[in-house]
């Protein structure tokens, strides 16, 4: 069970829920495990993403799906908005089966003019205790963004390096896209229904989740260092990736093996997220 509550100003807000075995068990089949972390094991890296769902009134939710701006994100009068990226530190694990609480503490907001218009950005921090223990200490950045305006030309793509050593290719598809929206609650339509996507906001297809091309980059790590202990990740959306198109995970762990360099690029070969893991 999730519960939530927001200071009057809407800077703070603290939530609590169960790290449920069957949610993990969910997450774990969508990401194509055979065997799930069982309860008293630890939660993997990212998985905490499909707890303390945002179990808003139907009657509190927006065009987009999203729950509506003003009460604890702000209003930036800009309709459009998606995760950017983010830095967590991993300070203990977190127990399947345990409790969970969080503190969401808005640090930071910003606009400033980009090449497609006008963009907001907030920076928002979770403290996320497990039996009392703080285990993740994360901050997460939120851009907003201009109505999509059709012709406005997109931002010239970069080029995604050619040097992994780590290497995996899936296509995200409907059933992929529709069990992950499901177990974060998230009802942001352009996840799932492709005439709002394309008419309008402008996508050529539904959008894959950025916190999911985030937790497979994550995914990589402990597919290829199952043993390592992860102290740290960082994360940055470059470009969407879409349903349907092939999307790469790639991965160059450093010569001593204390970092690993991790990057997504789509079928055309540009980037779509990087990333980076410290490793104890």
């Amino acid at each position: 069970m999730n519960q939530q509550n927001a200071d009057v100003g809407g800077h703070t807000e603290c939530a609590s829920d169960i790290l449920a075995q069957t949610s993990a068990a969910a997450l774990s089949a969508t990401l194509d495990y055979e065997v799930p972390p069982q309860s008293g094991e630890a939660l993997p890296h990212l998985w905490h993403w499909i707890f303390f769902r945002p179990t808003v009134p139907h009657h509190l939710i927006a065009e987009d799906g999203h729950p509506q701006k003003g009460g604890f994100l702000p209003d930036l009068g800009l309709p459009r908005r998606m995760w950017a990226g983010g830095r967590l530190r991993f300070l203990s694990p977190l127990i399947v089966g345990k409790e969970i609480s969080r503190e969401s503490t808005i640090l930071d907001i910003s606009e400033k003019e980009g090449r497609s218009g006008k963009l907001g950005f907030v920076t928002v921090n979770h403290r996320i205790r497990c039996a009392g223990t703080l285990a993740v200490d994360e901050e997460q950045d939120i851009v907003y963004r201009e109505p999509a305006v059709p012709g406005t030309p997109a931002p010239a793509p970069t080029a995604a390096p050619d040097d992994a050593q780590w290497k995996r290719e899936l296509v995200p598809d409907e059933v992929l896209m529709f069990r992950y929206s499901a177990l974060m609650f998230n009802a942001h339509r352009i996840h799932y229904d492709k005439p709002y996507a394309t008419q309008t906001e402008g996508y050529p297809n539904l959008v894959v989740h950025g916190p999911l091309i985030a937790t497979l980059l994550m995914d990589l790590v402990r597919r290829h260092r199952p043993d390592a202990a992860v102290l740290d990740f960082s994360y940055k959306a470059m470009r969407p990736s879409f349903m349907g198109n092939s999307l790469h995970l790639c991965g160059t762990p450093s010569a001593d093996g204390t970092t690993v360099e991790l990057w997504s690029h789509d079928h055309e070969g540009w980037l779509t997220m990087t990333a980076r893991a410290t490793l104890a």
